[in-house]
C-alpha cells in the first residue's frame, strides 16, 4: 500500500498549469516539521513536493498561498528525468484528498487564533439564573 498523510506549510506560491489535453494541474511545495529534534537540539524540516490534479488542483491553485497550512493524503510517485545530461529522481506526493487548515480570514499565510470570542456581559433586562452545585458523589462513573 502507498500512502501518505502529511501536515505542513506552504513554501511557494501554487503554480497552476494545464496539460496539453486540457487537464489541470497544481504544484507547490510544503514544510513539515519533525516530531523530535537532532542531536543538536534542533529540530529538522522536511520538504515535499505536492501535486494536484483536476478539480483539486483548481482549487488549490485559487485559495492556497505561500505559508498555508494544509493537510494532504496521497500517495508517493517516483519519476525520473534528465537535467544537463544528469539522471535524476524525484519523488512527489500526488494528492488524494487535501484539507486547507489556514483560516479563510487568514488565508495570506500568517497565523491565526483559534480562541473563542469572549461572552458577553448580560444586558440589563436580561435574567441570569445561576443553577445550584449538584451532588455527583453517587453517581456510577
Amino acid at each position: 500500500m502507498n500512502k501518505v498523510f502529511l501536515i505542513g506549510n506552504l513554501t511557494r506560491d501554487p503554480e497552476l498549469t494545464t496539460t496539453t489535453s486540457g487537464v489541470q494541474m497544481c504544484r507547490f511545495g510544503i514544510a513539515v516539521n519533525r516530531n523530535y529534534a537532532n542531536a543538536e537540539g534542533v529540530r529538522e524540516t522536511d520538504f515535499f513536493n505536492i501535486t494536484a490534479w483536476r478539480s483539486l488542483a483548481e482549487r488549490c491553485g485559487k485559495y492556497l498561498h505561500k505559508g498555508n497550512k494544509v493537510a494532504v493524503t496521497g500517495n508517493i510517485q517516483m519519476r525520473t528525468y534528465e537535467a544537463n545530461g544528469e539522471k535524476r529522481t524525484s519523488f512527489d506526493i500526488i494528492v488524494e484528498d487535501i484539507e486547507f487548515l489556514t483560516p479563510r480570514a487568514d488565508s495570506n499565510g500568517g497565523s491565526a487564533s483559534f480562541d473563542a470570542p469572549a461572552p458577553e456581559a448580560p444586558k440589563a433586562a436580561e435574567k441570569v439564573v445561576e443553577l445550584e452545585p449538584v451532588d455527583d458523589t453517587d453517581l456510577p462513573f
